[in-house]
C-alpha cells in the first residue's frame, strides 16, 4: 500500500536508525510498506549500509543515481523523480534521510489523508524549529514571494515529510533541479487537494547539513525557480481525455478531474 522514499547523500550513520524507525512505526500501525533509499552520488558507505540491511528485509530497496557529478549528487528533485518511478505503492511517503523527520508521524499523516479526502498531506515543522533570526526573516520573505507569485500558502514547504497519491507523484516535473521545493503548490496547480499538518522536527545528530550556503546564495536560485514554476503554471494545458466509442454518447465530463478544493490547513495535536 505504501512506498516510503528517502533520498540520501553521504548519510551513512543515519541509514540504520532510519530504516529501523520506519520499520517499527509502520509495522506497529500494520501498514503494508516498502522502503526505497535513493543513493544520490554518496561518496561514503551510504549504499553499503543499505545493502547490509537488506537480508531479512525484502521490503527494503536501494536505488542508485548513476549519472551524478564526481563527489556530488543530482539533488533531491532528481532523487525523488527516480524513487517515485521505482515505487510500487498506491501511496508514496517521503522524508529526509537525516532523521530530522520522525517516521512515527507517517501513520498519522495517512489517517488525515483518509479523513480529509486529500490527495497530498504536507508536513509543517514551523512550530517546532529553532531557527536564528536571519533564517526566520528569510523564510517570511520567501513565503511572501511564493504567495504573491504562485498563490502558495504552505507554511513549511521545506519540510520533506509528506504523503501523496501515486498519481500525484508521477505528474510532478521533478527532473528539473529545485522543483522538490514546490511539490505542494505544483500539486494544487495540477488540480489536486492539498492539506497541511503539524509534524515533529528533530535536530540532526549525524552527517552534515546540505544547506551550508548563505541566505543570498539560497535566495537567488530560489527566486529563479519561483518564476520557473509560475511559467509552467501559465503554460500548462489540460491533457485529460476520454475515448469515444460508437456504443453511445459519452458524458461531457467523462475522464475529467473535478475542480480542486482550495488549499487549507489542518492542525493536529502533538504527542
Amino acid at each position: 500500500m505504501l512506498s516510503v522514499v528517502a533520498p540520501a547523500h553521504n548519510e551513512q550513520d543515519n541509514i540504520e536508525p532510519l530504516v529501523l524507525e520506519i520499520e517499527r512505526a509502520l509495522a506497529a500501525a500494520r501498514i503494508p510498506f516498502e522502503v526505497i533509499i535513493v543513493d544520490d552520488g554518496s561518496t561514503d558507505q551510504t549504499r553499503a549500509r543499505v545493502v547490509g540491511l537488506m537480508p531479512g528485509r525484502p521490503w527494503l530497496r536501494c536505488i542508485a543515481m548513476t549519472q551524478t557529478p564526481p563527489g556530488k549528487g543530482n539533488g533531491q528533485s532528481a532523487a525523488f523523480h527516480a524513487g517515485f518511478r521505482a515505487a510500487r505503492g498506491s501511496l508514496i511517503a517521503v522524508l529526509d534521510a537525516d532523521l530530522q523527520n520522525d517516521p512515527s508521524d507517517i501513520p498519522k499523516v495517512i489517517e488525515l489523508m483518509r479523513s480529509s479526502g486529500a490527495d497530498l498531506v504536507q508536513g509543517d515543522r514551523s512550530h517546532a524549529r529553532k531557527d536564528n533570526v536571519v533564517r526566520r526573516v528569510g523564510s517570511v520573505v520567501g513565503r511572501v514571494f511564493r504567495r504573491w507569485l504562485l498563490g502558495d500558502v504552505v507554511r513549511d514547504t521545506g519540510c520533506s515529510l509528506r504523503v501523496m497519491k501515486r498519481e500525484v507523484a508521477l505528474r510532478l516535473p521533478l527532473e528539473f533541479r529545485g522543483m522538490h521545493r514546490f511539490i505542494p503548490i505544483m500539486a494544487v496547480h495540477l488540480g489536486y487537494n492539498v492539506v497541511q499538518m503539524r509534524v515533529s522536527h528533530r535536530p540532526r545528530v549525524a552527517g552534515e547539513t546540505k544547506y551550508g550556503l548563505g541566505i543570498m546564495q539560497r535566495a537567488l536560485p530560489g527566486l529563479h525557480d519561483l518564476f520557473a514554476v509560475r511559467w509552467m503554471k501559465s503554460r500548462r494545458r489540460p491533457v485529460e481525455n476520454a475515448e469515444i466509442s460508437g456504443a453511445g454518447p459519452a458524458s461531457a465530463d467523462q475522464g475529467m478531474k473535478p475542480e480542486p478544493k482550495p488549499l487549507h490547513v489542518a492542525e493536529t495535536t502533538q504527542r
